[in-house]
C-alpha cells in the first residue's frame, strides 16, 4: 500500500465542489508538487489534505490510516504543515517559535524535556538557522523566515510535511536552498513532502511526481519527464506567448515577428545569448547549421523564424549546406556566434567562406546590427 494516497477526494468550499476525483499514491520519502495556473486550487488540494479546509467526498490516508479521523494532536503528530500566510509573532525569539513544534508531543502543560530541546536544536541546525536563534523573528528577511517555519515542521517530527507555496518570497538563492533542505528530509530522513510550487522549472528538477491542477480535475500526474513532454506545460498553463522549453527546464518568450534579418550561425551553446539578444531588440533571425542534439537547437527552435537542422552525430549533408547558403544569401547578413568549428559542423566554415566571397556583412555581436 502507497504511503500517502487519495480516493475519489473532492475539494471546494462551503459544499460547492470546485475540484473532483483527485486519486494519487505517493511513496514514503518522496516529493509530490502541485503546479497549475493561479487560482486553479492548489491550495485547496493542500488544505484540504491536511483538514485545514473540510473536504467536500473522498478520503486521505497515511500508512492506511484515514486523515479525517485523527484528533487533532494525532493529525499534527503524522503531519506538519507550512503555509503562505505571513505571521507576525510579537515579541518570539526564533528558538521559540521553532519550539512550537514540539507541542504535539509535550505533555499537559507544555513543558519542553531535554530531548525536546534536542531535536529543536536539531531542526534549526538542519535548515542552517542556528545563528538565528535568539534573533526577534519579525526582524528575519524573508527567506530566513521560510528557514525558521521549515524548523518548525521539522521539530514535529512528522513523516509528512506539507507546504503551499513555500518560495513565493524568496529570491533565487533562498529558493534553491530551502528546497534542497526538502530534497535532503526526503532523502536521508525518509520524509513525505507534499508542496505547490510556481516555478515550473524548479518543481521539474526538483520533484519525484508532478500533479497538474486545471479546470476541475487533475489533468495529469506522474514523473517530472513524463507530465511535461512536448507542450504539456504551454498547455497547462494556456501560453499565448513564448513557451517553457522541457528539455531545458526553461521558459522562453515570444519569437520576434516578421523576416529574418540575420542568420545566426549557432551551436554548442554559443547561440543562445546570442538569440536572446536579438529577441529582447526584436529582430528575427534565423540559424543553423544545428544538430538536433544541440542545446541550441532546443532554444532556436522557440526564438528562430527557422532552424536549419542536420541529424545528430552525423556530417552534415551537402542538401543541408546549400539550403543554408540560400537561407544566408537572401537573409544578406551573417552572424558568427564563436562556436568553434570542427570536423562534424566544418560547413559553418564553407558558409562564412562563401559569405567573404559574396560580399556580405559577417558580424560578430549582436550590437553590430543596425
Amino acid at each position: 500500500m502507497a504511503y500517502f494516497q487519495t480516493e475519489a477526494l473532492s475539494v471546494g468550499y462551503h459544499g460547492k465542489t470546485l475540484i473532483h476525483d483527485i486519486d494519487f499514491a505517493l511513496e514514503k520519502g518522496k516529493i509530490l508538487t502541485l503546479i497549475g495556473p493561479n487560482g486553479a486550487g492548489k491550495s485547496t488540494i493542500l488544505k484540504s489534505l491536511t483538514r485545514h479546509l473540510q473536504k467536500i467526498s473522498g478520503n486521505v490516508y497515511v500508512q492506511g490510516e484515514e486523515v479525517y479521523r485523527w484528533s487533532p494532536r494525532s493529525r499534527a503528530t503524522h503531519l506538519a504543515v507550512v503555509l503562505t500566510d505571513r505571521i507576525a509573532p510579537e515579541l518570539m525569539t526564533c528558538r521559540e517559535l521553532v519550539a512550537m513544534g514540539r507541542y504535539p508531543h509535550t505533555n499537559a502543560i507544555g513543558r519542553l524535556t531535554p530531548r525536546d530541546e534536542e531535536k529543536v536544536n536539531e531542526a534549526l541546525a538542519l535548515v542552517d538557522a542556528l545563528e538565528l536563534a535568539e534573533r526577534d523573528f519579525t526582524t528575519l528577511s524573508d527567506g530566513q523566515r521560510q528557514r525558521i517555519l521549515l524548523a518548525r515542521a521539522i521539530c514535529q517530527d512528522t513523516e509528512v510535511i506539507v507546504l503551499d507555496e513555500p518560495t513565493a518570497y524568496l529570491d533565487i538563492r533562498y529558493k534553491v536552498e530551502f528546497l534542497e533542505i526538502l530534497r535532503r528530509l526526503a532523502r536521508e530522513k525518509g520524509v513525505t513532502i507534499l508542496l505547490s510550487l510556481h516555478e515550473i522549472d524548479l518543481a521539474s528538477k526538483f520533484s519525484d511526481v508532478l500533479m497538474c491542477v486545471k479546470g476541475d480535475t487533475i489533468s495529469q500526474i506522474g514523473a517530472p519527464e513524463e507530465v511535461l513532454r512536448g507542450d504539456a506545460a504551454n498547455r497547462l498553463y494556456d501560453m499565448q506567448r513564448g513557451s517553457y522549453n522541457p528539455a531545458l527546464g526553461s521558459v522562453e518568450l515570444s519569437r520576434p515577428e516578421g523576416a529574418p534579418r540575420v542568420f545566426v550561425l549557432g551551436g554548442g551553446g554559443w547561440g543562445i545569448p546570442v538569440y536572446r539578444q536579438l529577441q529582447r531588440r526584436q529582430i528575427p533571425f534565423c540559424t543553423g547549421i544545428l544538430f538536433e542534439n544541440d542545446v541550441d537547437f532546443a532554444v532556436g527552435g522557440s526564438l528562430a523564424a527557422q532552424v536549419i537542422s542536420a541529424p545528430a552525430f552525423e556530417p552534415i549533408p551537402q542538401q543541408t549546406l546549400d539550403c543554408a547558403w540560400e537561407r544566408v544569401r537572401e537573409i544578406g547578413t551573417l552572424l558568427h556566434s564563436g562556436c568553434p568549428i570542427g570536423s562534424l559542423n566544418s560547413s559553418l566554415a564553407v558558409l562564412l567562406d562563401r559569405a567573404a566571397g559574396a560580399g556580405l556583412p559577417i558580424l560578430h555581436s549582436v550590437q553590430d546590427l543596425p
